[in-house]
């Protein structure tokens, strides 16, 4: 590579004296190596004269190749340091929220304003899914709701955001800036059978559920987009994380759940492997914990 890149720059400069000056080296080292090239090549690259030097027919052939590699493995060697500062590769990140709006989005984004030659990869799945992909080195990082929890690898406590009550616009308590869970006590709650997440339906059942009464609930087999869009239709109202409102669903309004307490709210965790040595992990985790370091990070 040194030869061809010596010869590169002789090609550039039209002298053997200036490609040596850019190089740093001695005009008799360049004149040598280019020799040496030549004779492995068996072809002459450059026809010498007083004023300089130019390429033989033979030399625009091979130099046009040389520039290519020349070029190529300075990329890729760029490229190495980069991966190897954290500032290329690829970061996979697993979740099962909304990215409409809240804490995820704009992490993600300052990430990639951060780091814009790193690629970053989501994965949409259940909790055990996420956790199995982590565990199997398919995920960099899930994201999930509830408190953090003891598990192999490492933990961090993140943000946490309000719940949210999805209304149709048309709906009695529509009206109202925030919503009481006694409110809700008659109403039919829609939840995604897809939705992995428990903790909101647990909350559901903590504020509502009573002995002998449970509040109703119908679970269906969409999308969490589309149980908005039941709620627009006037089938039910819905539960969600403030995280799930950045999108505008028609007929749909959303207000704060709250008790005696304030408003109610639903914490969320990291989770990684401890012996994953993916630079652009280190950057994430160190974003996080810069944005979030209320939670220390622990195993």
């Amino acid at each position: 590579m040194r030869h061809l890149r010596y010869a590169v720059a002789a090609a550039h400069y039209g002298s053997f004296r200036r490609a040596a000056e850019a190089h740093g080296v001695k005009q008799s080292t360049l004149s040598r190596c280019i020799s040496q090239l030549e004779e492995r090549l068996g072809v002459v690259l450059f026809e010498r004269t007083s004023g300089g030097v130019r390429l033989t027919t033979a030399g625009v052939e091979v130099l046009r190749t040389s520039r290519h590699l020349v070029e190529t493995v300075d990329h890729m060697a760029a490229t190495a340091k980069d991966i190897g500062r954290g500032e290329a590769g690829r970061l996979t990140v697993g979740f099962y929220t909304s990215l409409s709006a809240g804490n995820l989005r704009a992490s993600l984004i300052e990430y990639a304003s951060r780091f814009p030659k790193i690629e970053i990869q989501t994965y949409e799945g259940a909790r055990a899914c996420l956790f199995a992909g982590v565990d199997a080195g398919r995920l960099d990082v899930a994201i999930v709701t509830g408190d953090p929890i003891s598990r192999e690898g490492k933990v961090m406590g993140l943000w946490s955001e309000r719940i949210m009550v999805a209304l149709p616009e048309g709906h009695r308590l529509a009206g109202n800036n925030i919503v009481y869970w006694t409110d809700l006590k008659d109403e039919t709650f829609l939840f995604s059978q897809r939705d992995p997440g428990p903790e909101i339906q647990d909350v559901l059942l903590a504020k509502l559920a009573a002995p002998g009464e449970r509040p109703k609930v119908i679970s269906h087999d969409v999308s969490r987009e589309n149980i908005k869009s039941l709620v627009g239709a006037g089938f039910g109202v819905s539960l969600m994380c403030e995280a799930c409102i950045g999108a505008t669903y028609t007929g749909v309004v959303y207000r704060e759940a709250r008790d005696g307490n304030g408003p109610s709210r639903i914490n969320y965790a990291a989770y990684w492997q401890i012996n994953n040595d993916n630079p652009a992990l280190a950057g994430f985790i160190n974003l996080l914990q810069e944005r979030y370091p209320s939670l220390p990070t622990g195993d």
